[in-house]
């Protein structure tokens, strides 16, 4: 069996456990993501949302401005910002022990959510929209979640072609490693991309082949709630994957996920529970 070589993260100092899977819930600061339920409005809304995440058992909160769903439609820079720090700055006050991730592929508003009080960088273009990104992570010292994708939100369904799909992704994203090694970066989470620039039967063949996301030597992150994957391959709307999201969430685990980035907090955290007192115990 791989075995990952780092399993905690620096949060400002505080060394997080990843030897034990963890959740991360979905908040989205927009009125277009895909699924309707991670979408909030107001101050209030993100304070009750991320409550509820807590008490269900997330560990971390991803606060999103930008919609990355396939076809989304543009977002200023100014606008995704103000979203973000809007939604970060009283999650911040009210529950000042919470691990918040920023969830953007721009460094300027990346490093607005930090100021704020986030202490994450989840960029789902891994670098590739803002050529900043990677010396914004290295001077502001904070772990960032690399995620494999090709193009823009816009233009990713059409980037789908590759000669050897588990091959080339672990190619770029390794490359991309180097660089971010190279400027000092030391807390990396990797993400495969499930849903960008890759088919649905490409999402099943990295969920056969998560395991192999280990050679890159991080804690691997699995974002798959709710997706077309899912709701495609069932038949079914995106409000009824909830089921399908925790088989595969359960296979992501058996195949190595540390981390669940996920809609529903509470049937991933049961998940966890039981696969560990299944007897899959941390190393």
């Amino acid at each position: 069996m791989l075995q990952v070589s780092k399993k905690t993260l620096n949060i400002r100092g505080t060394l997080v456990d990843l030897s034990t899977p963890v959740v991360m819930g979905i908040i989205n600061i927009t009125p277009d993501s895909f699924y309707s339920g991670s979408r909030v409005a107001g101050v209030d809304q993100v304070i009750d949302k991320a409550g509820q995440m807590l008490s269900e058992g997330a560990s971390m909160i991803d606060i999103g401005g930008y919609s990355t769903r396939p076809g989304a439609r543009e977002v200023s820079i100014q606008q995704e910002g103000d979203r973000i720090e809007s939604a970060i700055e009283p999650l911040a006050k009210f529950f000042p022990d919470l691990i918040i991730s920023v969830d953007t592929f721009r460094a300027e508003v990346a490093e607005r959510g930090i100021r704020k009080g986030a202490h994450i960088i989840n960029d789902v273009a891994g670098g590739n929209l803002d050529d900043t990104m990677f010396d914004t992570v290295a001077r502001l010292r904070v772990p960032y979640i690399l995620m494999h994708m090709r193009g823009t939100p816009q233009t990713m369904n059409r980037l789908t072609h590759y000669d050897h799909l588990l091959a080339d992704i672990l190619r770029d994203l390794g490359q991309k490693i180097a660089v971010l090694q190279s400027k000092g970066v030391a807390d990396l989470i990797i993400d495969p991309g499930f849903g960008f620039s890759k088919t649905i039967a490409q999402n099943f063949e990295l969920m056969r082949q998560l395991r192999q996301f280990q050679l890159l030597g991080y804690p691997v992150l699995v974002g798959i709630s709710r997706k077309t994957t899912i709701y495609k391959t069932l038949n079914i709307s995106a409000d009824e994957a909830l089921n399908g999201t925790t088989v595969l969430n359960t296979l992501a685990l058996e195949r190595g996920a540390s981390i669940l980035r996920v809609h529903d907090v509470g049937p991933a955290v049961e998940a966890v529970k039981l696969w560990m007192a299944a007897g899959n115990y941390p190393n």
